[in-house]
């Protein structure tokens, strides 16, 4: 059992990264569709594709890496918000990863975005994790 689903998504993400491999599976959820589709549009990945059974679905995630010297494109996923110990910021407050070269994934009342939508919308929320 899991308790932290969205520590779960990204320790197999960074798992699958760091072992090469194309391809993760991921079981999924909103949330994690969500933080899905911001790496795709961030262009942290090469492409993902929802896959609806009778209970849960899952998620699979194609890998992007280096043409050249074969290295992952995502060097580090960490996790922030955690389920004992929350981080929540306003709109004035949100942040900036390795000075705006990386992507902070907020939840907000307006959904899941990356911190530099949220500042244009000019809502805070909870920020879930940092991406570079």
């Amino acid at each position: 059992m899991v308790t932290d689903t969205i520590a779960d998504y990204l320790t197999r993400v960074r798992n699958a990264n760091s072992a090469g491999h194309r391809v993760v599976e991921i079981p999924s959820s909103k949330v994690k569709k969500e933080i899905t589709k911001i790496l795709f549009d961030q262009g942290y990945i090469l492409s993902y594709k929802f896959e609806e059974d009778k209970v849960q679905g899952s998620i699979k995630i194609a890998l992007k890496y280096d043409k050249f010297t074969k290295d992952p494109v995502i060097k580090k996923l960490q996790r922030v918000s955690k389920p004992g110990l929350r981080k929540y910021v306003g709109s004035n407050d949100l942040p900036r990863v390795l000075n705006g070269l990386g992507v902070a994934i907020v939840s907000t009342s307006h959904g899941v975005m990356t911190s530099k939508q949220a500042k244009n919308e000019n809502v805070g929320g909870e920020v879930l994790c940092y991406v570079y």
